[in-house]
This record gives structure tokens, sequence and C-alpha cells, in this order.
């Protein structure tokens, strides 16, 4: 799938879909749990898609539809080979490996895309320390073994995602366990998202420093109806173009108080310059004066392409900072980020760990490889708006991973696509 955005501005209202970290996370305990739950998700990307396809071979019954998915607990795990077709979604990986252990399953994980080279360790230390087995051939993972409770200890500087795998198997095991977060935990809004939904699913975790206890044997309750709230991680391409555009651009359908750690997009735009209205209809985002300034990616490595794209657009210099962690994604984050914006005409220096961008008043466009990757995809879309000829960007289905309807919705906009 090839798309054409026309260069120029955009301007109107858009509603993003459900957040799928917090979607991966309820369907997850739904699965765990004791009742029927249905999730209304406003879309459901491939990433999702993934997960619900993994829990139901490991025994649930994940009916997924348009806008809802039905999850039905696991009652009894199948006998034999699982097979979980986790795609290309990391978090689907990560979060359910510990989850398998726990079910005591014997599965494997059929891994696509770059997820067979992204890592694994040392969540796989410490699983296979407690109980379980895990084998890679090639692009499969194998698993087996009953995981154990105990002492688990996992630093917090290498993915949160190991974490929250850990938070949401440990409390079906029979004994008590610990887990220990050693270092500064990165990313941490999204084990908030974790904890909050063991807390809604009527698990409560007691948390001394770095330290979970979590007791066993633990019943997870999840309400029989919930709405996944807005996700700001895809609402950020949308609120990117709205600092790119005088008229500006509306998002609707976010909680200000959401614990997803994307929300800072907001405040990152505003230190740029761009001009931010709260409203009962939503968020709009309007071109302030704009300029350079120093972003962490430390804890919002997701919204790195899209920022990055406003600052392309910005006065000055832009420093992306403790960005390493990008290099391990769908694609090399630095790399397809700064190749794509200087397809595009931008100036782009691409550091060990992170990017230097100095802003223009406007770019050239043209032709800008997504490389398999969502987020470069959108990124490129927002992009266009700083451009004075289309950009044409091929392989744009990716963007399906998070934001199936995204081309869609930018159709909606003033200016939308060509």
């Amino acid at each position: 799938m090839t798309v054409t955005v026309s260069p120029g501005a955009r301007s109107g209202t858009v509603r993003p879909p459900a957040s799928k970290s917090q979607a991966h996370r309820l369907l997850i305990c739904a699965a765990l749990g004791e009742n029927a739950v249905e999730l209304e998700c406003g879309g459901v990307s491939r990433d999702i898609a993934a997960t619900a396809a993994c829990l139901n071979a490991l025994g649930a019954n994940v009916a997924v539809d348009t806008d809802t998915i039905r999850a039905e607990p696991v009652r009894t795990v199948p006998a034999g080979l699982c097979r979980l077709p986790c795609g290309e979604s990391g978090s689907t990986l990560r979060f359910l490996l510990p989850v398998a252990g726990a079910l005591g399953a014997e599965a494997v994980f059929l891994r696509e895309g770059r997820l067979p080279e992204r890592p694994l360790a040392p969540l796989d230390r410490e699983l296979t320390a407690h109980g379980m087995t895990l084998r890679a051939e090639g692009a499969a993972l194998y698993c087996s073994g009953q995981l154990r409770s105990g002492a688990f200890t996992l630093p917090g500087d290498v993915s949160s995602q190991f974490i929250s795998g850990l938070l949401m198997a440990l409390p079906r095991l029979t004994g008590d366990s610990t887990l220990t977060v050693t270092g500064n935990l990165e990313s941490a809004a999204y084990v908030t998202m974790t904890e909050d939904a063991l807390m809604r699913s009527g698990v409560f975790l007691d948390r001394s420093g770095g330290t979970y206890a979590i007791p066993g044997g633990r019943t997870f309750a999840l309400p029989e109806k919930l709405r996944v709230e807005g996700d700001w991680s895809g609402a950020a391409f949308f609120l990117c173009m709205g600092a790119l555009s005088e008229p500006g651009i509306t998002v609707e359908g976010l909680s200000m108080v959401s614990s997803q750690g994307d929300r800072a997009v907001t405040d990152i735009l505003r230190t740029m310059g761009a001009e931010i209205t709260l409203s009962p209809r939503g968020i709009h985002v309007r071109r302030g004066e704009l300029r350079g300034c120093v972003i962490d990616a430390a804890p919002v490595p997701d919204l790195i392409p899209a920022l990055s794209a406003v600052a392309a657009g910005a006065e000055g210099e832009t420093r992306i900072v403790n960005a390493a962690r990008l290099r391990l994604k769908e694609s090399d984050r630095l790399e397809s980020t700064a190749a794509m914006l200087s397809a595009l005409g931008a100036e782009v220096e691409e550091l060990p760990d992170g990017l230097v961008i100095r802003g223009k008043p406007a770019l050239r466009g043209g032709t800008a490889d997504p490389r398999g990757d969502h987020r470069i995809a959108m990124a490129a879309a927002v992009a266009a708006s700083l451009c004075r000829e289309s950009v044409v960007i091929p392989g744009a289905g990716c963007a399906a991973k998070s934001y199936p309807r995204f081309w869609e919705d930018l159709d909606t906009l003033k200016g939308g696509r060509s």
C-alpha cells in the first residue's frame, strides 16, 4: 500500500482509537480472570489482534469485532504444543512469555519482522531460574515448564515490558513472590498502567522502594464491561500535525488524567512553542513560535518520530537524548527517523543515542520509506505538513500495527491526502 500525502498543514477534528497499551493489559487480565469481560475498543490494531490470538491458543475464548473484544478466561490450557502467533508485537511476546509459564503451558511463540532480534535478556534468565525452559529456533521461541514463585530481579532501564509481564503473571502462582527493580525505572508510566489494570482486576500489590511484594493465588476479576481509553501514542501524530498548523487540529477522546506516559506530548509541544487549549470538546493544538529544545526520549520513546517531524520545522536545534533503545524497535528508529526526514529535505544528524535536528522553515518533500515501521509511516505524514511537494509513503499499511484507520482519519482533515 502506497500513500501519497499532499503538502501543507492540516486542520480539523479527529478521534484516535483506543489505547493499545491499556487494551493489552486489560485483555490479559480478563483472560486470567474468572468472568467474561467485554472491552469497548474503538478499533483493534494488529498488535491487539496478536494478543487475542495468543490468548486463544492458551485456552481463552477471545472474540474480536471491529470495535469490541469479548474475552472469556482460560479454564484449561490445551494439551500439547500451543502455537502463539505474536507477529511483530513486542508487548504480546514480553507480556505473555511469563504468563505462559504461570499457566504451565508448552508453547511456541511465532515471531515476525525484527521481533526475533529484540532482546529478551535478562527476563529470560529470571524465567529459566524459576522453572521455565526456553529455546529459540530461528524466529520460533519455544517455552515449557511451570513458572515457580520466588524472588525475581530485573533492571529498570532495559524494558518496562519485562516488569509488566511478571507483575501480571506472578499473582497467578500458588506461592508469594517479590520483584525487585534495580536502578532507574525508564518508561515508568507503562508500569503504572499495569498496576492500574491489576487494581481494576482486584489484584493489589505492595511496593516498598524498588521491590514489589506479590501475593500468590490471586483471582482476577475485571468488571464485565469496560471502555478502553483513547490512545495518546496514536493521537500524538495528529497533535504534532496541529503544532505545524496555523488553524490547528482538535483531538477528541483523550483522558487528561491518563496514566499513559505519552500524555507528555502536550507538555513537550508546549515547551517547543505550540499553543495548546483544553476544552470539554478535546485538546486543540495550533502552531506558535516553534523553537528547538532538548527532548529526553527515555520516558517517551514512542513519541520521538512524531516530535522529530515537528523539530524539523522549529527554529534552532533540537536534541533527542537517551534514545539508544529506539534502535531495537520495529526498525532502528534513530536511523529510520533520520533517513525519513533527510529524504524529505530536513537537516538531521544521527548520534549513537540520539538525534540532532536543525529546523528549517520548509522541507522539500519526496519519497519517505518507513522501513516497515508504523510510527515512521505516520511521522512521515506529520512531516508532510512542512513540505512544498507531496510525500509518497510506500508500505504505508504498516500503520495498522497500532492505528488501523490512520489514513482514513487523515482524510477527514482539511488538507488530507492527495
